[in-house]
């Protein structure tokens, strides 16, 4: 991103953003025919592989953390036993934590009807996938549904929804001072707004951590990142919550009684095998499960170059088209990028399609994706987003600070008062295409 300074304001060049102006029945028709079709049993293949590589890579541990002690066939030293066991043990959290997070997309399926065209079986296997994993079922799928419903709608999205200037009390925004798209900004409110702000490598760093660790169970306790104009006592074990319809209270009872299961069979594992057993088996690869959630789910909703839409800009098709693909730990090499597509089944790489058409089930999602892209590519439109992974948690966290109250289309602006893209409309003969990287400004 390029700059001119003049003596009141800097001024950045922006990358354009193409705001689709396609119907759904034009996105719909760009995908073939058989993705939409959805098998039980192909469904559940991918239950049993997630659930034997965690059982194998489980037993796997348990036999390294014997052949590994003084006494074992490796002779290892006393000093450096313990230091070998966290090794296994670590490596058997990630990769479980991986795996789990695939489970828990498989029950993420069932919430949308694309495991199975059995509604009654999409309820039973999503309830007993997500109580397992501490998902309360019923009352998350209501509340994704309605995320589907408003993606990218300022006042209507249920979660990753962005804070705007007041929100954050920011001062007002000064048109003499200030571009409201954040193309200019002068040097005296950069600096205003970077005090306020408080904008440091630390604490984007301390605030992601947090968030991967926190943000679901903040998320379903107390509406972290939800709607801001929810009252307080808005959370998803509230039968009564506004997210929910009156007929639908008697599934949020359900889901509260699985999570209730779920930790009942907590407590008796641990009373049976005990607590660090039940740590290192269970509950630290649940904590992992947790974090790729809100990693992948996060990245697939925040960037700069995303827009976000008040109502008179909103359709389905432009909420639907305001998400990122990502190749979910392609930053750490090939290797690493298959590895993560195919534990997470695609659900980072695939994710626009998913938005388009949340029923085609994970197996057709890449030839869906691959047609949908093509479709798009014709309208100037990629939405291909830098790969997911730690780094690119910390840099959007940085650069994704809030919206403009004012505005139709808006995009996030850094600590600084800056956006990197501007709208551009289909039609009006730019050449670029909106998958733009957003390059830290240079002062």
């Amino acid at each position: 991103m390029s700059t001119t300074r003049t003596s009141r304001k800097t001024t950045i060049e922006q990358a354009p953003f193409v705001i689709p102006d396609l119907t759904i029945k034009e996105l719909l028709s760009a995908i073939p025919a058989h993705c939409f079709e959805r098998s039980a049993l192909r469904s559940a293949s991918y239950i049993l592989l997630d659930v034997v590589v965690i059982a194998s890579a489980c037993q796997l541990a348990y036999l390294l953390e014997d052949l590994l002690t003084p006494e074992g066939p490796f002779n290892l030293p006393n000093v450096f036993y313990p230091i070998a066991r966290f090794a296994v043990w670590a490596l058997y959290s990630f990769i479980a934590g991986l795996f789990g997070f695939g489970l828990w997309i498989i029950g993420h399926e069932c919430g949308h009807s694309a495991f199975s065209e059995s509604k009654m079986m999409n309820d039973v296997v999503g309830f007993i996938i997500h109580s397992a994993l501490g998902v309360p079922f019923f009352s998350w799928r209501f509340s994704h549904a309605r995320h589907h419903a408003g993606t990218g709608h300022v006042s209507r999205d249920e979660v990753f929804v962005p804070r705007t200037r007041s929100e954050l009390g920011l001062p007002p925004l000064d048109p003499v001072k200030e571009d409201l798209g954040g193309a200019s900004v002068s040097e005296e409110v950069m600096k205003e707004l970077w005090e306020a702000i408080g904008d440091s490598p630390i604490s984007a760093a301390y605030y992601s951590f947090v968030y991967l660790v926190w943000g679901w169970p903040a998320y379903l306790l107390t509406n972290v990142g939800g709607q801001k104009r929810y009252p307080k006592d808005t959370h998803h074990f509230n039968p009564s919550a506004m997210i929910f319809r009156p007929d639908q209270r008697t599934q949020v009872v359900i889901s509260n009684i699985g999570i209730i299961m779920w930790m009942g069979a907590i407590v008796a594992s641990i009373s049976h095998w005990g607590f660090f057993n039940v740590l290192k088996t269970y509950l630290v690869p649940y904590l992992w499960v947790n974090h790729w959630l809100i990693l992948v789910t996060f990245l697939q909703h925040t960037d700069p170059m995303l827009p976000h839409y008040r109502a008179s800009e909103y359709t389905f098709p432009r909420g639907a088209l305001s998400t990122l693909d990502r190749s979910l730990l392609g930053d750490l090499g090939s290797v690493m990028g298959w590895l993560g597509a195919v534990a997470t089944h695609g659900i980072s790489e695939t994710h626009v399609v998913h938005h388009v058409c949340s029923r085609i089930p994970h197996y057709h999602a890449w030839e869906a994706t691959d047609a949908l892209r093509k479709r798009l590519a014709q309208e100037g439109i990629k939405l291909e987003g830098r790969p997911g992974g730690w780094a690119e948690m910390y840099r959007v966290f940085r650069e994704c600070k809030f919206i403009e109250d004012e505005g139709e289309i808006v995009f996030y602006k850094n600590a600084r008062g800056f956006a990197a893209v501007k709208p551009v409309f289909q039609g009006e003969g730019t050449t670029s295409d909106s998958g733009v990287e957003f390059i830290e400004e240079r002062q």
